[in-house]
């Protein structure tokens, strides 16, 4: 038997009960452009291209940096965001944070990377986990993961060859 409240809600009836107005904040949503880099290459066309792309970004930085390659239906990079910046070992990554840059600069695909500080670039068990949520996401809302590459010292790991994308 339904009480009296649940009917009420459900015939759309709600009673309210001296509460004031909800205050509603109207935005909008932008991309803000920060700085650019030259890439000779134009398009990533390997894990190798993308190591490269990687590896001119990140530089010498002393944390984990987790990175998102926007690229167009051609494979050329598009827009470079540092989704997540972890600690000496460690870095929490989403897909929302991760596809939120994807979408706002119309990416048709993505590309995702980020520097192991040990120098070592072999994936750990959260390295394949958070690829394979990436995947799935991405295949819900139509942008492809093309690869997750891992930089380590001079060397790096793609997770597309190891089967993994």
């Amino acid at each position: 038997m339904k009480s009296t409240k649940q009917l009420s809600l459900l015939e759309g009836k709600v009673e309210r009960k001296n509460q004031s107005a909800k205050r509603v904040n109207i935005v909008s949503v932008k991309l803000v452009k920060e700085s650019s880099l030259l890439y000779k290459d134009r398009c990533i066309r390997s894990p190798e291209d993308g190591y490269q792309l990687l590896k001119q970004f990140l530089g010498e930085v002393d944390r984990e940096h987790f990175i998102i390659v926007c690229l167009d239906t051609k494979n050329q990079p598009t827009a470079i965001n540092i989704c997540h910046i972890g600690s000496l070992n460690a870095s929490i990554v989403h897909p929302r944070e991760c596809f939120k840059p994807a979408i706002l600069s119309n990416a048709a695909s993505i590309l995702v990377g980020h520097n192991h500080p040990s120098g070592q670039a072999a994936p750990s068990r959260e390295d394949i986990e958070v690829t394979k949520r990436l995947v799935e996401a991405g295949k819900i809302m139509g942008i492809d993961l093309i690869d997750h590459i891992i930089l380590g010292d001079d060397q790096f790991v793609s997770l597309k060859e190891k089967g993994y994308v």
